[in-house]
């Protein structure tokens, strides 16, 4: 019945095709839009047809049954579902036109409703950036599959996320219970092509869900801790449960459990409605907010904790049926048990938990996200063979594919081993941003080459995000608009480009470059994509020369670290620090040493001297500088602040050049005692210096300083200064 009804409205629709091609009198200024479907994803896309063709000064009716009367003159857009077959891919969409004389008839034909959703977006975009009359045949397929954010996400003092201890969580923890937020948040991603949320936790449950036998642990309200906060805390999780933590609290919302449930159901349906789905992954084993209650605690060997896990897993499909999978990570808090054990425990608690719900919904698809951290991939694999063979679950793997910065290398190393390891299953890759939270960032050369490098065969897709950094709404800019802005639009180019090449990595620099002719009329699109580019293309330079591959390692826009890495008492990365790193190892920069070694031997190295390096960034962000010249924001306020991070974000270039530079002459002086090394050291420096105070000048006419953050602790750019100073009498003291 569904095939006839089917086939029946594509006759009718052909038919239609036919007497509105026949007509004569045409007005260009009318549109029709056919929506067949009549979903919320049509509609959603429908609405950014319109909002493009009206400003185009179109007239546009939305029609969603035949008449006539409804079709007189004009063009008209079709949104269909193809029917299925064995080779639609989910996602997928074609764009077709017809034309005859001056009429035009364009259809948008998804294989599902996401694609056609995508379909009508791009369609939308289309008509932006180059017009109706230009509208081609086109069909797209997504490239990975799975295409999602990693939000640590700060519900609640009583259940943190990994990130709580840091401004960026304090300012968005009632922001996690705002629907006006998440609608935003969910609008933007579909937008850009993102189908998955991940929200991380330490211990969600007391805050999302009432398990049986647990009840008293569900909490009410939502809370924020008024402690005057420390600088530094632990860099796994632990503590932030501490009694000074949650006895001195503030009441943000008062909200029941109940309603508390039916909010986060109203975020997952109207996630469902954008393509988007919802996934909860922690840390473990973490029992925040459970307080000691029913006995139980974090101990591996605890038989209430493991039937309060299992039942909390399962409570969590149980109460959300739009909740598309759960996840987890183990080790952060399981000090002194083997691998073997701490697979065990979660297995009998996630894995029995997702067993358990698979078992209750046997039609309903479930997702389960093991991330690969301290664990072998077969170990896993063996351990939790049951859910793997089960019929409606999906197992798959997560692992950590640039560490904590994609802005290192396009080519990264750490994967090569767990591919092989991982057999027939598949993963999604983290990929950790740990690098850019002040600064628009834009590159997507960079991006492209990075997405195409990843391994494809095992891939199910990535999310991208941050553990030192809550991209929820924006709290450190000095002319907020109002509200303030979430990140992902105020960052709307860097986290576009990353959606929209996981989506599809052949899209064009060309429309990238009138996508932004679109955003800023009259501004030189052409100039603007390439100043933004080369500027951001220092923080992979700087980073893949100076690397530490974990979030409290490295962070480049304080040049920090955490004390007892970097080794100096404020965790600035001095120039004896940057002789010590070695560089990224998918890069051939050549270490300092290394480096050093070879002039004195006047052997030649294969691969990138640190000079080399240093003169790669000198381009670069003398090209952006030079192509900012020739771009007037003329009085577009975004435009304006936009060019204002380009211009900062070359100015740390200029610095990082410099004191590359300069680190390299200083290991020389101390290996030949021949002065002119020392001299140019100095030299270098000292310019090095004079940039950093104009990065930090250009920075805080825009930005809020200082930052806390979670791990590197607080980053103070004019208190830096101090020690940016100090470099310089390392060189000179150098022996």
């Amino acid at each position: 019945m569904a095939y006839i009804l089917q086939h029946i409205q594509k006759s009718f629709l052909f038919v239609f095709i036919g007497i509105f091609i026949s007509i004569s009198q045409i007005q260009a200024s009318n549109l029709y839009i056919y929506d067949t479907v009549g979903k919320p994803q049509s509609q959603f896309a429908i609405e950014k047809i319109k909002e493009v063709i009206q400003a185009d000064k179109h007239n546009v009716k939305v029609v969603l049954k035949f008449s006539s009367e409804s079709y007189r003159d004009g063009t008209a857009i079709y949104f269909s579902i193809d029917e299925p077959s064995d080779e639609s891919i989910p996602e997928s969409f074609q764009i077709q036109t017809q034309k005859k004389d001056e009429q035009t008839v364009i259809k948008v034909i998804g294989a599902d409703e996401a694609g056609l959703m995508y379909g009508g977006l791009e369609l939308a975009e289309i008509i932006a950036v180059d017009g109706l009359e230009n509208v081609k045949n086109i069909q797209h397929s997504p490239y990975m599959a799975m295409r999602g954010t990693k939000f640590n996400a700060p519900l609640d003092v009583r259940t943190p996320s990994y990130t709580d201890v840091c401004d960026a969580a304090q300012n968005n923890i009632a922001e996690m219970w705002s629907m006006d937020f998440w609608k935003e948040y969910i609008d933007t991603l579909a937008t850009y092509r993102y189908n998955y949320i991940s929200l991380w936790s330490l211990h969600p449950f007391p805050s999302l869900v009432r398990v049986p036998g647990y009840e008293d642990v569900a909490l009410d309200d939502v809370q924020r801790s008024t402690i005057d906060w420390k600088e530094d805390y632990s860099l796994n999780g632990i503590g932030f449960d501490a009694p000074e933590i949650i006895n001195n609290v503030e009441t943000l919302k008062k909200i029941s459990m109940d309603d508390k449930i039916k909010f986060w159901r109203e975020v997952m349906r109207y996630g469902k409605e954008r393509n988007v789905d919802f996934y909860f992954v922690t840390w473990n084993i973490f029992v925040n907010g459970t307080q000691g209650k029913y006995g139980i605690t974090d101990k591996i060997d605890n038989p209430t904790t493991v039937d309060y896990f299992r039942k909390s897993v399962k409570q969590m499909f149980v109460t959300y049926p739009d909740l598309a999978g759960i996840g987890l990570t183990t080790g952060e808090n399981m000090h002194g048990a083997d691998m073997d054990q701490k697979e065990e425990w979660a297995f009998q608690t996630y894995g029995q938990g997702a067993l358990d719900a698979a078992k209750m919904f046997p039609e309903r698809q479930i997702t389960f996200i093991h991330r690969q951290h301290m664990t072998g991939a077969q170990d896993i694999a063996r351990k939790f063979a049951p859910l793997i063979e089960k019929d409606n679950v999906e197992f798959i793997f997560s692992f950590k594919y640039a560490k904590a910065h994609v802005f290192s290398s396009t080519q990264q190393t750490y994967h090569q081993g767990f591919v092989k390891d991982i057999g027939d299953l598949k993963t999604i890759w983290t990929l950790r941003n740990d690098d850019s939270y002040y600064f628009r960032w834009g590159a997507p050369d960079f991006v492209r080459s990075f997405i195409k490098n990843i391994p494809y065969d095992v891939s199910r897709g990535f999310y991208y995000g941050s553990d030192q950094y809550i991209w929820g709404r924006e709290f450190l800019s000095k002319e907020p608009e109002s509200p303030r802005q979430i990140e992902i639009k105020k960052h709307w180019y860097h986290w576009m480009i990353w959606g929209r090449l996981g989506y599809d990595p052949d899209l064009t620099n060309e429309r990238f470059q009138k996508i932004l002719a679109y955003r800023f009329p009259g501004a030189a699109s052409e100039s603007l994509f390439d100043a933004w580019q080369h500027a951001s293309m220092i923080y992979p330079l700087t980073t893949g020369f100076h690397w530490g591959s974990l979030d409290f390692q490295w962070y480049i826009e304080g040049c920090k670290s955490r004390p007892f890495y970097a080794k100096t008492e404020s965790g600035f990365n001095d120039v004896n620090f940057f002789i010590d790193l070695k560089p990224h190892p998918g890069t051939d920069n050549i270490s300092i040493p290394d480096y050093v070694k070879s002039v004195v031997e006047g052997k030649a190295l294969k691969g990138t001297t640190p000079l080399e390096v240093s003169q790669q960034i000198h381009l670069h962000a003398d090209k952006a500088l030079e192509l900012l010249k020739g771009i007037d924001h003329n009085g577009n306020k975004e435009l304006r602040q936009t060019l204002q991070d380009i211009k900062t974000i070359a100015n740390l270039g200029k610095y990082y050049a410099h004191k590359i530079r300069g680190s390299a002459e200083v290991a020389l002086f101390r290996e030949t005692k021949k002065p002119e090394y020392q001299k140019q050291a100095i030299k270098e420096l000292i310019l090095a210096a004079q940039y950093w105070k104009t990065y930090s000048e250009l920075a805080m006419q825009q930005y809020k300083n200082p930052l806390w953050t979670n791990r590197v602790g607080y980053v103070d750019w004019t208190k830096l200064y101090k020690d940016v100073l100090n470099d310089i009498e390392i060189a000179k003291n150098a022996e």
